[in-house]
């Protein structure tokens, strides 16, 4: 009757001045609390758009409606392209691949069309394996080895806006593309390829269900289609900086002031990765002081320097001062996305960690059986957590239930764990299994619910 049972389971720029008027200030202020914001939102991996988009999806995709599905995929993408992966990249890689060098409007849309083609070639390939092999790739991110290595992107990237070093291209390469006039239509293309790859960590939910859809179906050509039209979403802001990055300002003190604000969201983000492995002081439960304690840390390391001072230049003084900011700051960020992900004050449900007990526990009292799969890395098992089981009606529903929670995080996964998944037959998280007493599946998650559906579906096991 359990997984372990049988093949399918019924369980289913020098230094600036200190003293610069409240206007530039203020930019500066408002530029940092975007990114805190944009990154707490790929910390959720729900920003408002991506949570509201993700529900719909899932149920046209299931209702087989793929023009509709299709539509909500590009606007994801779109969305996934103000993520602290994809967003500072934009005007970096645009100067780079030589849109603003074009002679006409026309080469610089071409240009642009090329990259956009390059993102697109690194997305649409996943959608074709994930149905060919019914693998949905979001356990990559239980694996250090990729964590880190994320992590590591992400460290050089914000020391590199921090202006610490310049990311370029080896000196030989550019002579050579100088001399060929431009990166070209093939330079563009790899380049587009690449920025792909640093997209990826900031895909979000809606690409964990496509994929885990996709993987589940089998369906390769809808898989493609829908991984294209969602690398579209992505590079739509790429193509229109391109093609138009002509007329966009191209110098002043503010980019410095917005590097440093992107480069304290990337290093804040780094170490998130990081969490599994070297994990950082986190709240259980949302508490108002942790919440302050994070944002005055956030505001003291913006007022130390953080933003307004430059690691250039010979005064060390300064620099000592703008690494005491860079460091509050990412402190406060993480307090502050440690404090969103956090369960909701109130009565929470009791787990049992090992399913074999809980197996047991169920079949011996006759009760029915909750079994919730969960990671760290999964941002739709955090939401559902979050905003689904913490819901006190679902927490007193469950109280007849014996719940049981197998965590796949990165410090807590085991090949058993990973093969109690295999044996569900589910490719990916979230997944989350309601069983009758009798030890047959009722019902199962694998995405983004409503707590109001959630519970009629408890209300329905016997």
């Amino acid at each position: 009757m359990f997984p372990n049972e049988r093949l399918r389971p019924p369980f289913v720029d020098g230094q600036p001045n200190e003293h610069h008027s409240w206007g530039m200030r203020k930019s500066a202020w408002v530029g940092l609390a975007g990114f805190v914001a944009a990154l707490t939102a790929e910390a959720h991996a729900s920003a408002d758009t991506l949570t509201e988009l993700t529900a719909p999806f899932a149920h046209a995709l299931e209702d087989g409606s793929y023009l509709g599905a299709a539509a909500l995929i590009f606007v994801a993408g779109l969305a996934t392209s103000l993520t602290p992966c994809v967003y500072p990249m934009i005007a970096i890689t645009v100067s780079v691949f030589g849109a603003r060098q074009a002679e006409s409007r026309a080469k610089a849309a071409l240009l642009s069309t090329s990259f956009v083609l390059g993102i697109a070639a690194l997305f649409t390939p996943l959608g074709v394996i994930s149905a060919l092999t019914g693998i949905a790739f979001g356990s990559a991110l239980a694996s250090p080895w990729v964590v880190g290595v994320l992590a590591a992107l992400f460290a050089a990237m914000a020391f590199s806006m921090f202006g610490l070093f310049d990311i370029a291209l080896p000196s030989g390469l550019q002579n050579r593309l100088a001399q060929a006039g431009g990166f070209g239509l093939r330079g563009s293309f790899v380049l587009g390829f690449v920025n792909g790859l640093i997209a990826a960590p900031c895909t979000g939910p809606v690409l964990a269900v496509l994929l885990t859809w996709v993987a589940t179906t089998g369906n390769v050509a809808f898989g493609a289609l829908a991984l294209f039209v969602y690398a579209i979403g992505i590079g739509v802001l790429f193509w229109f900086v391109g093609t138009f990055a002509i007329t966009l300002p191209k110098s002043g003190r503010w980019i410095e002031w917005t590097k440093s604000a992107f480069g304290i969201a990337m290093l804040a983000l780094a170490l998130y990765y990081l969490r599994g492995v070297l994990p950082y002081p986190r709240p259980a439960v949302r508490n108002e002081v942790w919440l302050a304690v994070a944002f005055g840390l956030l505001v003291g390391g913006v007022v130390v320097g953080a933003i307004h001072l430059s690691f250039k230049g010979n005064a060390w003084g300064a620099r000592f001062r703008k690494a005491i900011g860079v460091t509050a700051c990412v402190a406060g960020v993480l307090g502050i996305v440690g404090w969103a992900e956090a369960l909701p004050p109130g009565a929470h449900i009791s787990w049992v960690e090992s399913f074999e007990a809980g197996k047991a526990t169920a079949l011996t009292e006759e009760r029915p059986m909750l079994v919730d799969f969960g990671a760290d890395w999964c941002g739709a098992c955090q939401e559902i957590e979050r905003d689904v089981l913490s819901d006190p009606r679902v927490v007193a529903e469950a109280q007849r239930f014996v719940t049981v929670r197998v965590d796949l995080s990165t410090d807590k996964a085991t090949d058993e764990k990973w093969a109690l998944l295999k044996a569900y037959n589910q490719p990916g998280l979230p997944l989350v299994v309601l069983h009758h007493s009798d030890g047959s599946e009722a019902a199962r998650v694998t995405g983004l619910v409503e707590s109001d559906d959630f519970l009629e579906m408890m209300g329905s096991v016997r």
